[in-house]
């Protein structure tokens, strides 16, 4: 196995990660910039104002696109399963 070959396989798995956790992320960032402009306008500053919306909201992302990840990260295992074979040589 050569160093490109670690690269590759390296370079995916991250690429794999981001794709993976980007909806998550940026589902909870817009959420929390929202909650945020709303509690600094009516200057509420309680906590669980911005705990509850988060995790609704990464709940409904995972109920929407958790077919996709599934999917989408059992092919990359596949993936890395086939190469198992070339590696060893």
């Amino acid at each position: 196995m050569s160093i490109g070959t670690v690269v590759s396989l390296m370079r995916g798995g991250v690429f794999q990660i981001l794709l993976l956790a980007a909806p998550i992320l940026v589902t909870a960032l817009v959420v929390g910039l929202v909650v945020a402009i709303i509690q600094a306008a009516t200057s509420i500053q309680e906590q669980t104002l911005t705990f509850v919306p988060k995790i609704m909201a990464i709940l409904g992302v995972l109920a929407l696109l958790g077919g996709w990840m599934f999917t989408s990260l059992r092919q990359y295992t596949l993936g890395i399963f086939d190469l198992i074979p070339q590696m060893v040589r």
